[in-house]
């Protein structure tokens, strides 16, 4: 499915679903930064690390039911995205 199937308030779907996982990868645990939070110490790749992104479970992009969504780091989305892991909603 393509980016387009998100709705138009996809950006705010997202924020609130960060928000409620207070900015934590729902797979790993990791603490991401917030938009906000660039720490001089972190170099343009290693803040990618801590890039925390929603993806639903089922890869359909019209389900955004808060049940269907994550947040993922960007190491979790991959393996997510890649269905190379055991990610799962049950984590």
């Amino acid at each position: 499915m393509s980016r387009s199937c998100y709705p138009s308030n996809w950006k705010q779907i997202a924020t609130a679903v960060k928000n409620a996982s207070s900015w934590q990868c729902s797979r790993c645990g990791r603490v991401c930064l917030r938009p906000d939070e660039k720490p001089l110490e972190l170099t343009l790749s290693q803040r990618r690390v801590y890039n925390l992104q929603v993806h639903d479970w089922n890869m359909n992009p019209e389900d955004n039911r808060l049940e269907n969504l994550a947040s993922l780091c960007s190491s979790c989305l991959y393996y997510h995205r890649g269905r190379k892991g055991n990610v799962s909603s049950g984590h």
